[in-house]
């Protein structure tokens, strides 16, 4: 007689192994039956060798903070590091894929569509595990001995140090933070300004709200670099970099930097084109330039399903701060898992907040050689400007 929770496991692992094939060419699984007195094995004969022939190899894990979690399009989190390590000493890339719950990974496991499980499943059948943090299938025994071989007593606590020096560490921003304003006399936020005017209205930005997001992203150092590995004056991450046209030295050449930062609220601004009210599509650009578009969309489904309106900002910004948390980032309609929510609610909001600070205090266009405009006509003329300038925020 089997327990209930045995069976269970042997009902997933059957289900898994009689549907197709996964999502890359794998070479053909038969379909494995379990009856009384019969010895059970899944035959993908699909190992090592096949794994570092295609050049990557696939891990299935569960999101969040200690798994996997993906910031600013990049893959973070103790498991990430390990496994990528490891694919690095096969000579693969590494591809982590999500699941959301320990079903999700024994089914994946199972038909092939992962290589590996990046955490202990419950024993069953088919299935080994590596040092309780790996989980492969039996029929790949050169993977298993690579994995096996590879992991070594301190390979866990060597990872987690460093983790956690990277994620303590205090970006050269923060640390060498400069005032939010040069002078506030002559209305002169920094000494980029010139760029924010040229480049700011070609999305249709008040050059104002440019500068409050480049000063929340570096306090205007443009040699700054967070614990992410953002770079530059607007943080970008190498890859968003390399996509918006910046080679690594441009990355740090600080009209160029913001140019390619430009580009990529351009593209953000054309993905969120489904927001019809220009003032909350803002909401959701500047978030997704923090914390990705993807997580943007999963608080988007979340504030959907709990009946609440997708395109209101105030309603989809509690599930950006809830995505943080288990019972949400991993409910079955969220696609990219953990998010550091606090961060990413709070960088739309200070933003603002300083970008209302800037309006009081510097003209919608200036130039520092000229004087501002002196009291009376002129002044109400100038305020009258700066007001419709701020309602054209995005084209």
């Amino acid at each position: 007689m089997h327990s209930p929770k045995t069976l269970f496991i042997k009902l997933m692992v059957v289900s898994a192994l009689v549907l197709a094939t996964s999502c890359r060419e794998r070479k053909q699984m038969p379909s494995v039956m379990f009856g009384q007195g019969e010895d059970v094995t899944a035959s993908a004969d699909y190992d090592l060798r096949d794994i570092q022939a295609a050049g990557e190899i696939i891990v299935a894990t569960l999101s969040g903070p200690d798994t996997y979690f993906e910031y600013r399009g990049q893959g973070f989190g103790l498991q990430y590091q390990i496994t990528k390590a490891y694919a690095q000493s096969i000579g693969t890339r590494l591809r982590m894929e999500i699941a959301n719950d320990t079903a999700e990974l024994i089914r994946r496991l199972a038909e092939g569509e992962a290589d590996m499980v990046a955490a202990a499943l419950p024993e069953a059948v088919g299935f080994a595990t590596i040092h309780g943090e790996w989980t492969v299938r039996d029929d790949s025994p050169e993977l298993q001995a690579s994995a096996k071989a590879w992991w070594t007593d301190d390979t866990r606590s060597h990872y987690l140090a460093l983790e956690q020096q990277r994620t303590q560490r205090v970006s050269k921003a923060k640390v060498n933070a400069r005032p939010p304003m040069l002078s506030r006399q002559k209305g002169i936020i920094s000494q980029w300004d010139s760029y924010f005017i040229r480049h700011a209205s070609s999305i249709g930005w008040d050059w104002r709200l440019l500068a409050a997001q480049c000063y929340q992203e570096s306090a205007f150092d443009s040699k700054a670099v967070s614990w992410a590995g953002a770079q530059g004056l607007m943080q970008l991450m190498p890859s968003t970099a390399a996509s918006m046209g910046l080679s690594l030295a441009q990355v740090f050449e600080p009209e160029r930097n913001i140019e390619g930062a430009v580009r990529y609220l351009r593209h953000l601004t054309e993905t969120f084109s489904d927001i019809p009210n220009r003032q909350e599509r803002l909401n959701f650009v500047l978030a997704a330039y923090n914390g990705g578009p993807g997580h943007v969309r999963d608080a988007m489904a979340l504030a959907t399903k709990h009946g609440k309106n997708p395109h209101r900002w105030n309603d989809v910004d509690y599930y950006i701060l809830h995505l943080s948390e288990p019972a949400y980032y991993r409910d079955p309609i969220v696609k990219c898992g953990y998010l550091r929510g606090a961060e990413t609610s709070g960088y739309v909001r200070q933003i603002l907040a300083r970008w209302a600070s800037y309006r009081g205090s510097a003209p919608a266009h200036h130039s520092s050689a000229a004087p501002l405009p002196s009291s009376g006509k002129a002044s109400r003329v100038r305020a009258r400007s700066d007001y419709i300038n701020d309602s054209l925020l995005i084209r």
